[in-house]
């Protein structure tokens, strides 16, 4: 398979879901009940007239066909439009957002990574009792409820022991908190796919060579183990890493910490279409970018994948 065949195809499939993300945004944002001109005006009781003037420069009083027509040449132009709520262009809302919602995310990742890691290491292959409490602990922190668990560490660390502040702001302090809420729902997870990756790599005739010419264990599970373990993991750190960015609406919201996704859940309640179309389009844009570099990443880790596509 040539280079640009193999190119074209992810860049069809991204292509792909960023439309059918908008046409959904767009299609939810006229199904919701009430009138956007009017709840985008936010006074009570507004007059008719001041209802239909609103819903004239919103563009909303004509067909919905030509409505969409228009919304998808403003998107391929560039033109993400003005917040009804901000009164600011989309894009200058989110440039000034996307940089914390990332470093939120990355945060987070880096956290479930440095416990992930020599938590699956640890327990691979071991006595059934040790793997049966490490599941049983994986089980509960994945489905524990982000808002839940960031209420949790709030009366804790931050009104009772005073450690973090309550306000999520710009400092490393008010990353801590928002940044393990994330990671926790993530940990058991990435340590499942990972201890399941290295048992299978343990069982291998690299290790068992190993373990022969008298290499000890951690090192066998550390030097030859882990670098086979990855493979899952990449594929599987992608999709988290794009789940992040959603996860963020609740984290942001429970921590009042700014970002895309406080933007967006303010957004919503609003319906400022304009605002939820760009923090959509941002986040299917990082989500299919992530996803083609971990599609590279899987190339280079496993050299049978480019020899079967070669």
């Amino acid at each position: 398979m040539t280079v640009s065949r193999r190119l074209a195809k992810p860049f069809l499939r991204a292509l792909g879901v960023l439309l059918g993300a908008e046409t959904v945004t767009f299609a939810a944002y006229h199904l919701l009940p009430g009138d956007p001109a009017e709840v985008s005006l936010g006074v009570p009781n507004p007059s008719a007239e001041l209802v239909a003037t609103t819903r004239h420069e919103m563009g909303l009083d004509r067909p919905l066909a030509v409505q969409y027509v228009v919304f998808l040449g403003r998107l391929l132009r560039g033109d993400l439009g003005t917040s009804y709520q901000l009164h600011e262009p989309v894009t200058r809302v989110l440039r000034e957002q996307v940089w914390a919602t990332v470093t939120l995310a990355v945060a987070a990742l880096a956290i479930a990574f440095a416990v992930s890691v020599p938590l699956a290491v640890a327990t691979a292959g071991r006595r059934p009792a040790m793997r049966g409490l490490s599941s049983g602990g994986e089980l509960l922190l994945t489905s524990s409820p982000s808002f839940w668990i960031g209420i949790l560490l709030l009366s804790l660390f931050s009104f009772r022991l005073g450690w973090f502040p309550v306000i999520s702001g710009t400092s490393v302090r008010g990353l801590v908190l928002p940044a393990v809420t994330l990671a926790v729902s993530i940990i058991g997870v990435l340590t499942q796919v990972l201890r399941d990756g290295l048992e299978r790599a343990l069982d291998e005739p690299f290790t068992v060579s190993a373990r022969a010419r008298g290499t000890g264990e951690t090192m066998v599970r550390l030097r030859h183990g882990l670098r086979h373990a990855l493979i899952p993991l990449l594929t599987v750190s992608g999709w988290i890493l794009g789940a992040l960015l959603g996860g963020t609406v609740v984290v942001e919201t429970v921590f009042s910490r700014q970002g895309l996704g406080r933007i967006a859940a303010t957004a919503i309640t609003s319906r400022d279409l304009p605002t939820v179309t760009g923090v959509v389009l941002v986040s299917a844009l990082v989500f299919c970018v992530l996803n083609l570099v971990i599609d590279v990443l899987y190339r280079v880790v496993d050299p049978r994948l480019r020899t079967a596509t070669a």
